[in-house]
């Protein structure tokens, strides 16, 4: 075989090239679950090592993450590796961004993401199609995708997205140019490099194909089953155990490890690592990497001894936890009015919420018990994710983790009346509460999360009057058309009285944001109303969903139902014909208590009496 070279290289080193992609494997086909992953481990492995106060000089005695091997040829062709070098772009790009408003030291990170010849930008992955949806991302972190047709410039826009949701807020701060600093000089690559093409195939195929390396969820059961002593039960619980798993890769490439991770964290996991450096792993962790290892070492906490308790742990527990797991997965995916919650969480991106709701459930629950869990639980997931954001609190995994470790081991196989008692305590005994709402906005947080909220709204407003409304219509980013957040007040200083209300053009464009100027329309009509005065757009609202009709006169005449649930529900609706300061205090305060109805303690007991 010809001359093969295998180096160590850091992200400066290896992003300061231009690579070509073969046309044969040219899609870029992440998903949002290996962008969470890729975020997790490196934000959280640099925050291994950060320290307050720490500069990027402190970056030197920082430790390195490795990101595995890519396959290239001397002409810099992408054998092994586009996928994570795309992601990293991405990643970078934005880091890029987030310094554009930063107050705090920047890292000129340009040449790592483009080079510019004759007034065009070429990314470090070189190819055509995607050139216009990266430039529109390094210049304005946005890029219309409505008529797009390409699966690979489809995903890197969504995949941008998803690092913006994910990124963790505690290094937006003074710890950004740190990070930034580590990503490019501590996150490494083994740069494998040959002489043709041919040679390049056949590593990748060496690397990937040579041998039977069995995964974690293969040797878990085949350790299983070696303890059962009888064939025809050990056969038996082989079929079982290849049945589900073959439905879990089904829902999502890893589903069957997902599944495990979160079966054994919700039932049996009693430790997690502690936030200091150097500090171990402990159960939460090492199930997250070795879970086969962990049950081995951890069979007498399982309760696994005889060849009966492992006969039962297949065809009792992986079979009934597997199957609650699946209908879980369903339902975060399609919406099902019955189970809304897990929709919900699911679509602002809250993944943990299966490890919270198996904890709650006991072996032995009947159907009934386990569907009432599953509807209270992620009911309570639902209004927890609300009033941290409504309070600018993230609910990302690196802050959270800890919340809900602790919080799975309180509800552990709790019943249903146990369970409303502590959902109900955790709730009142928060530093927090939808009083918060009172000074919401939008900004670069909240944005993530707005979209979610007033299409809530807007769905609640709409069912609770009779009208045949579609949560997922609202939300659904991929749609032709889809809904975009719509600010009240156009971005003019100039008209109306807002330079007799606000002494500056500043305090305006941040009193525009309030939570209380917002609604959503779709994008089309976001657009065309976006310069129009509020008295021209208020009859065009009349035309729209419920929550905008509301702000128009017409809505209050012939239209009992509403009429109706206004007087039920006490809510103070009113139509605007001028929208000024004042009116926008106001309709915040009547977002407040629409809120309230949506995400309050009292569906607790409903649901627990249903």
């Amino acid at each position: 075989m010809p001359q093969i070279t295998g180096n160590a290289v850091i992200v400066r080193t290896l992003f300061n090239n231009r690579y070509t992609v073969q046309y044969y494997q040219r899609e870029y086909n992440w998903e949002r679950k290996q962008i969470e992953e890729l975020m997790e481990d490196i934000t959280s492995e640099f925050l291994e090592f950060y320290q307050q106060g720490d500069t990027q000089r402190d970056v030197m005695r920082y430790g390195s993450y490795f990101l595995g091997p890519i396959i290239l040829t001397n002409d810099n062709a992408i054998i092994d590796g586009q996928q994570r070098l795309s992601s990293l772009t991405l990643l970078l790009i934005y880091l890029n961004n987030l310094q554009k408003n930063s107050t705090y030291p920047k890292v000129n990170i340009d040449n790592l993401i483009y080079s510019e010849m004759y007034g065009q930008k070429t990314f470090c992955i070189n190819v055509e199609e995607r050139e216009s949806c990266l430039a529109g991302l390094f210049d304005n972190g946005t890029y219309d995708i409505t008529n797009e047709t390409s699966e690979s410039v489809i995903n890197l826009y969504n995949r941008y997205k998803d690092i913006e949701e994910l990124f963790p807020d505690e290094i937006t701060g003074e710890a950004l140019p740190v990070f930034i600093e580590w990503v490019i000089d501590n996150l490494v690559f083994i740069e494998i490099k040959t002489t043709s093409e041919q040679d390049a195939h056949r590593i990748f195929v060496t690397m990937n194909d040579r041998g039977l390396r069995l995964t974690p969820t293969e040797m878990l059961k085949g350790y299983l089953l070696s303890e059962i002593s009888d064939n025809t039960v050990r056969n038996k619980a082989n079929d079982l155990w290849k049945e589900k798993v073959l439905i879990l890769k089904e829902i999502e490439k890893d589903g069957d490890a997902d599944f495990i991770k979160n079966w054994l964290r919700a039932q049996y996991a009693d430790s997690i690592r502690e936030g200091k450096k150097d500090s171990e792993n402990k159960d939460f962790e090492i199930i997250g990497t070795t879970f086969h290892k962990w049950v081995r070492e951890k069979k007498a906490v399982i309760n696994l001894d005889k060849s009966a308790d492992f006969e039962h742990f297949i065809l009792k527990e992986f079979n009934s936890f597997s199957n609650i797991y699946i209908q879980l997965k369903q339902y975060s995916s399609s919406f099902n009015k019955e189970y809304e919650y897990v929709y919900h969480n699911a679509d602002r991106g809250f993944t943990l919420q299966y490890q919270i709701i198996l904890a709650s459930i006991d072996k032995d629950d009947t159907n009934d018990i386990i569907n009432k869990k599953i509807k209270l639980v992620s009911c309570f997931i639902d209004q927890l994710i609300a009033i941290r954001v409504f309070n600018f609190r993230t609910v990302d995994y690196s802050s959270i983790r800890y919340t809900v470790f602790n919080l799975t081991k309180k509800i552990r196989r709790k019943s249903i009346d146990e369970l409303v008692t502590i959902f109900k305590d955790y709730i009142s005994g928060m530093e927090q509460s939808l009083e918060g709402i009172d000074g919401f906005y939008l900004n670069q947080f909240t944005r993530r999360y707005m979209l979610h909220i007033l299409s809530r709204m807007t769905y609640y407003v709409e069912q609770s009057c009779g009208i045949n409304s579609s949560f997922t219509a609202y939300v659904n980013r991929q749609q032709k058309n889809p809904y975009d957040i719509e600010h009240i007040w156009a971005d003019d200083y100039t008209q109306g009285n807002h330079q007799s209300e606000f002494q500056t053009e500043e305090e305006f464009k941040a009193f525009r944001n309030r939570f209380g100027g917002l609604l959503i329309l779709p994008k089309d009509k976001n657009r065309s109303y976006q310069d129009m005065e509020y008295s021209k757009k208020v009859t065009k609202y009349d035309s729209e969903n419920l929550l905008a009709r509301t702000l128009n006169v017409n809505c209050y005449s012939n239209n009992p139902s509403f009429l109706r649930f206004m007087q039920e529900k006490s809510l103070a609706f009113k139509p605007y014909a001028d929208y000024n300061k004042a009116d926008l205090i106001q309709r915040q305060e009547l977002y407040k208590e629409i809120c309230k109805n949506i995400w309050n303690v009292e569906l607790f007991d409903e649901i627990s009496n249903s």
